[in-house]
Order: structure tokens, then C-alpha cells, then sequence
């Protein structure tokens, strides 16, 4: 199996070593994602699956009894993404993709036969990489993507996700067709790389997740007045970049004191900033910065908005600049199913593996399945908690053991006596 999943790690990247300086970029809706559903489709097909193309692009490759009564049963799903950021990592989306052909691949050398019918998902373009808007396809699939609202969003290049849809040989007018009825399914469970460090700081093998953290997006606009800075006066300056310097610091500060006396983290980053004129002999006279703020506890999210209003009154008195805080995004977190949860952690501790309840800080496929239908999340461990970057890895013992979770899952959850 160490042997298999290598062979198909690559080709799933399209690549002959994962080891790539630059990365991977195979932006959502691109000739490369397709062509790693292409290897995606081809690896179901030798596996004996049948595979189709939904209106979002979405691969799903099924695996169904012979018994004529299986066919109308709910199917039991796994699976995840294959395209990335821009110069990211190999594993992220494709581990899950992997690990589920691997643990149909394990059934099957084990004459296994569902009951209820088996598929494993490839979600297309889950990555915001490319539009800003991620997890399409998964939210096509669960009925929640609202075409008209995003059909016109263009990438930097100035194509619009309706015509990169629709250049891979889709209508963007039938993609809502891509939703399933909730009979459709019996459960999801997606499985990704961490993308952090928790399962080894606890001494554990694979996480199981119960929330998706979901933000609030923040953009904080300060208006100052622009000046030369060789003539200008200490004393006479309104530089908006000082004035909301101090906010940065705080923001992170809070976050950290906000999480050491919490039952859950919250975590706030200013990740981007805007800075005009943006020149050597100019005050800055206008910034811009973007805060992103996630805990799938929502009122410590809130608790964090209502200091950075507070600081950012005080700071406008102080330094007689003018502040507009603009939220850009504010998502309930998700909370994903615990019956599932608790079959996920007993099933892989069955096998001898360790697990650790924990939550997500970052967004996936499954939280959109979640809406729908009973879904979960499990996490396996990536090297440093690095990922969305050149260096991101997991090790093939990871791999398999998230092969053999899957397969475990699979073989109870698909069997005739449930």
C-alpha cells in the first residue's frame, strides 16, 4: 500500500517528485485541476468505480452492490479536493482524495461488498485562491451557491468564474443542477492534513473535529492626511499608518489573552494592508488592513470585533484621524455531526490508533456537506503544521493510517448490518 499511495501521490500532482520548489498551483476551475480529476477518475475507473462529472464539476466515483436493492439506498461518502493555492502544498485536498481511492483499493483486495453504496467525492475548486470564493463545487453539491451573486467575480488575469467554468466545458447556468437531495446521501466524512501541530503536541495519531471555524472579516479604512515628510512637522501630522499602528499589536495580544482564559481558541490576524500614497517622501495619508478573526466559539469572535471597535475609537481621538470599520464576512461556525464523531474516533482506536477531539481553524469541503447532511472531519498530521507551501508533507505511514480510518469507516458504515 506505502508503495501505492506514493505512486498515486505524484500522479494525482502530476508530477514524477514531490519535491517542487515552487510548489504546486492548480488554481480552481484550471486546465491543471482538471487534469488532476482526469488522473482522479482514471485511478476510480481501475478501481472498478463508476464515475461522474455533476453541473459544478464535481467527480464522484460510486461503488455499488450488485443487489438491485442497493442501488436506492443512501450512499456513504468520502473524499475532498485536488486543487491548491497558488505555489502550495501537494497534500492539502489531496490526502483526502488519496487516502479514500486507498481504503476502496484496501476493501476490495478484502472481497468487501456494501450494502449501501460507496462513493468518494473530488469537490471542485474548494481553494479561494484563484476568485476569492472558495468550496464551490461542495456548495453546488449541498445547495447552497448562489450563481448570480458570484458568476461575475474575476480571477487577476480578468476571467470570471462563469467563464472558467464554462471553459472547462460546463453551463454556469445548469451548475445548481449539482445539488443532491438529502436521501442522496447517508453521511460524508472528508478527510485533509491538519495543517497545524495539536495531534502531536496531545501524543496522538489523527485528530477528529468537531467545528469548522468560520470568520468575521473585518476591513478597517483610516483616513489621515497625506504631507511631505521633510516638511512636514512632527507635531502637525496626521499619519494614518501610526495611528492605527498600535491596533496591529493589540489585535494580536488580544487574541492571545482571549484564548489562554477560553474553553476554545480564537485566533485574529491583520493579513493584509493597503498603504497610499505608498511613497518615500509622502505621509501615509490612507490604510487599509484587513482583519480575519475565527473560533467556532461565535461570541469570542464577537468579543474580539467589540475590542477592535474600542481601540479603534480611541485611536481616532488620539491621533485625529477618521476610522470606518466595514465587516466583509461573518459566518456562524459549523458544528459537525456528533454521532459521527464518536463513530469516527471508536473506529480508528479500534485499529490502534490514538485519537484527539479538536476543532478546525480552517475551512473545507465539509462544512458545506454539513448543512445536509450528517458529516464529519478528520485530520491526519503534516510535518510542522506546514502547509499552503512548497515544503507541506505528510509521511506515507500517515497516509496509510488514514487509509485504514477510511476503510474502517467505510466497511461499518457500508455494511449490511446498519
Amino acid at each position: 500500500m506505502l508503495s501505492w499511495l506514493e505512486e498515486h501521490l505524484q500522479k494525482l500532482n502530476l508530477v514524477e517528485t514531490m519535491i517542487q520548489e515552487d510548489g504546486f498551483t492548480r488554481l480552481g476551475y484550471s486546465d491543471l485541476e482538471w487534469k488532476s480529476m482526469e488522473v482522479f477518475t482514471t485511478i476510480a475507473e481501475q478501481l472498478g468505480l463508476h464515475v461522474r462529472q455533476d453541473e459544478a464539476g464535481n467527480r464522484i466515483a460510486r461503488w455499488e452492490s450488485v443487489a438491485e436493492e442497493s442501488k436506492s439506498l443512501p450512499a456513504v461518502a468520502v473524499g475532498s479536493h485536488v486543487d491548491t493555492v497558488t505555489h502550495g502544498g501537494g497534500y492539502d485536498g489531496v490526502a483526502g482524495v488519496l487516502c479514500a481511492l486507498g481504503a476502496i483499493k484496501k476493501l476490495k483486495e478484502k472481497n468487501f461488498t456494501p450494502t449501501y453504496p460507496v462513493e468518494v467525492i473530488c469537490f471542485a475548486s474548494e481553494e479561494s485562491s484563484r476568485f476569492g470564493i472558495s468550496t464551490i463545487g461542495s456548495k453546488a453539491m449541498a445547495g447552497t451557491l448562489s450563481p448570480e451573486k458570484i458568476g461575475h467575480v474575476k480571477d487577476e488575469q480578468g476571467v470570471s468564474i462563469k467563464e472558467a467554468v464554462e471553459q472547462q466545458g460546463l453551463e454556469w447556468e445548469k451548475v445548481t443542477l449539482a445539488e443532491r437531495d438529502r436521501d442522496a446521501l447517508k453521511s460524508f466524512l472528508e478527510l485533509h492534513i491538519e495543517q497545524g501541530v495539536r495531534i502531536e503536541n496531545a501524543g496522538a495519531n489523527f485528530g477528529a473535529v468537531t467545528a469548522i471555524a468560520c470568520p468575521i472579516r473585518l476591513k478597517i479604512k483610516v483616513q489621515g492626511q497625506t504631507g511631505h515628510t521633510g516638511t512636514t512637522p512632527m507635531k502637525n501630522r496626521r499619519d494614518a499608518f501610526v495611528a492605527i499602528a498600535p491596533l496591529v499589536s493589540m489585535i494580536s495580544e488580544k487574541g492571545q489573552e482571549l484564548s489562554e482564559r477560553s474553553a476554545y481558541p480564537v485566533v485574529a490576524t491583520t493579513s493584509t494592508i493597503n498603504l497610499e500614497p505608498n511613497s518615500m517622501t509622502s505621509i501615509p495619508g490612507l490604510v487599509e488592513l484587513g482583519i480575519d478573526i475565527r473560533s467556532v466559539d461565535d461570541s469570542l469572535k464577537e468579543q474580539m470585533v467589540a475590542l477592535i471597535k474600542e481601540k479603534c475609537i480611541e485611536l481616532e481621538e488620539k491621533f485625529c484621524v477618521n476610522i470606518e470599520i466595514s465587516t466583509l464576512v461573518n459566518n456562524p461556525s459549523v458544528k459537525l455531526d456528533e454521532a459521527l464523531l464518536e463513530k469516527v474516533k471508536q473506529y480508528g482506536e479500534s485499529i490502534g490508533y490514538k485519537s484527539f477531539v479538536m476543532e478546525s481553524g480552517a475551512g473545507h469541503d465539509v462544512m458545506n456537506m454539513a448543512k445536509k447532511w450528517p458529516s464529519g472531519l478528520i485530520f491526519i498530521p503534516c510535518r510542522d503544521g506546514l502547509s499552503h507551501h512548497p515544503n507541506e508533507y505528510a509521511s506515507l505511514e500517515d497516509l496509510h493510517m488514514g487509509v485504514e480510518i477510511l476503510s474502517e469507516y467505510i466497511s461499518r458504515e457500508a455494511s449490511k448490518s446498519k
